[in-house]
This record gives C-alpha cells, sequence and structure tokens, in this order.
C-alpha cells in the first residue's frame, strides 16, 4: 500500500468525509473502506482527524451563532453572574454529553486505533448502524425541546456518542436517534447532536496531537486539501440532513449501510 496519501486522494476522501459525517452513515466507516480501496496505508489517523476539522467549520456555519450564545451563558454561569439560564444549562449539558466519549478515547485509544485497519471490524459496525437507524424511533414534530433537556438526557446521547468512537458507528445516526427515543423533538435532536460535536472534534485533536510532529509540511499539504473539501463537503450535507430530519425519518438510511456492510466485509482485513 502506498506509504502517503497523494492530493486527488485527500480531495475524494475530503469530500467523502464532508458528505458522510452530517448523514448518519458513518464518516469513519466509509473513510476505512476508502483508505482501503484507495490502497492508502492505514491507518490514517492523523487524516481522519483533520478532516473532522473540515467538518467542523460545517457545523459553525449552522450553529455558530448557537454555539457563542451557550459558550456566553455556560461562562457567565460559571462565574456566577445572571444569565441565559437555559443556555447556560445547555453548555453543561455538552458537557457532561462529551465525558462518555472522553473516557472511551483515552482508555481505549490503542484498541480504537486499531480498528481503523479493519475494514471487516467497519463493516460489522455498518450493519449494527444500519439496525438502529431502521429499528430506531421514526422522527416526529413532538417532543421536548431545548428548555426541557435534563442531565440523564445529556448522558445518555453523550453514551451512543460514545460507541460512535468505532469506525462504522454513525455519530449523527447513534445520537440523534437516541435523542428521538428520549423524546426530544427532531430540531432539538440535531442542534444537540451537532453542538454535541464542537468538544468531541476538539478533544480528539488534543488527544492525537502528537501524531502531527511525525508529518513533514510537504506531506501536511494534501492533508489541507482534504480538510478544505470536507469543509465544502459538509456545509452541503449537513443543509441536507436537517431538511431530512424535518420531514421524515432517518430509516431509509439503514439499507444504505446495511449494502455498504456487507460489501466491505468482503475487503482483505487483519481482524
Amino acid at each position: 500500500m502506498t506509504e502517503t496519501i497523494g492530493w486527488a486522494e485527500a480531495a475524494l476522501l475530503g469530500v467523502l468525509q464532508g458528505m458522510t459525517e452530517f448523514l448518519p452513515v458513518s464518516s469513519s466507516g466509509h473513510l476505512v473502506l476508502g483508505q482501503a480501496a484507495l490502497g492508502l496505508a492505514e491507518p490514517q489517523v492523523l487524516f481522519d482527524i483533520l478532516v473532522h476539522v473540515g467538518t467542523l467549520a460545517a457545523v459553525l456555519y449552522f450553529y455558530g451563532r448557537d454555539a457563542l450564545r451557550i459558550l456566553r451563558a455556560w461562562l457567565l454561569s460559571l462565574a456566577g453572574k445572571p444569565g441565559d439560564r437555559a443556555s447556560a444549562h445547555t453548555g453543561w449539558f455538552i458537557l457532561l454529553g462529551t465525558v462518555p466519549a472522553g473516557v472511551v478515547g483515552v482508555l481505549f485509544e490503542d484498541f480504537i486505533e486499531g480498528l481503523f485497519a479493519s475494514p471487516r471490524m467497519t463493516s460489522l459496525a455498518l450493519l449494527a448502524t444500519g439496525a438502529l437507524l431502521f429499528f430506531g424511533k421514526s422522527p416526529t414534530g413532538d417532543g421536548r425541546g431545548e428548555a426541557e433537556l435534563t442531565w440523564r438526557d445529556a448522558l445518555a446521547i453523550g453514551a451512543f456518542q460514545a460507541l460512535a468512537i468505532v469506525p462504522g458507528i454513525s455519530r449523527s445516526g447513534s445520537t440523534i436517534t437516541s435523542a428521538l427515543f428520549l423524546g426530544i423533538d427532531r430540531e432539538t435532536a440535531a442542534r444537540f447532536s451537532f453542538l454535541l460535536s464542537i468538544p468531541a472534534i476538539g478533544g480528539a485533536l488534543l488527544l492525537k496531537a502528537r501524531h502531527f510532529a511525525a508529518v513533514s509540511p510537504a506531506d501536511m499539504a494534501p492533508y489541507i486539501v482534504g480538510t478544505l473539501a470536507a469543509a465544502a463537503a459538509g456545509v452541503f450535507a449537513l443543509g441536507w440532513l436537517l431538511r431530512v430530519v424535518r420531514r421524515g425519518n432517518l430509516r431509509g438510511f439503514a439499507y444504505y449501510c446495511w449494502a455498504l456492510g456487507v460489501v466491505g466485509s468482503f475487503f482483505p482485513s487483519p481482524l
């Protein structure tokens, strides 16, 4: 397999990441299978993290104002000053929801990195994602809003986000589906899911910061191309998903995950 990623491969995988990060079909699973199909050295952990920065930019494009509002209210509450209590509570819930993924990421870092080298295990996870989407509760207009979230909701949704550290488990699919199951309305489920991704991606960057030292400036250029491609594709895909969540259910994506999981199971894998 090739040792470094090229410009065209980086752009292709960046678009793949941007499109699949927000659709409930597992971006990490697509990257694992895409890297295997392109014959890239695995695991491409650093590239996976950098293209997530691109999709983080897409989240901020849609939810940047919400994130600033929540951060401002949270900082005021931390200082004991009056402010938007509902937004401050959401900030605390986002922090609480981040804890499970942080704990799993630290305790099982080496094991999880090994999964990025296994198309077969990734394919099994995609089959599980399909089951979650198929049997999960369909979105409805009724449900609790942001002001009615509880710490139990945050912890439960955060636990599903922790499962999505495994490549092939969709982060958006697992968090949105779990939120809907808890009786949270569609708009709030999607918003909380993507706001929850902000500290998760930031934490992953800190955890993997040591990988940057091993990459030369020349090798970084394709990675930057992939990041920009992911950002552009992510803006398109997130807008599409928000329309899907508002108008229908996520069950249709289950068939796609199952099909991809079956195809990926035939890829050569060390695990």
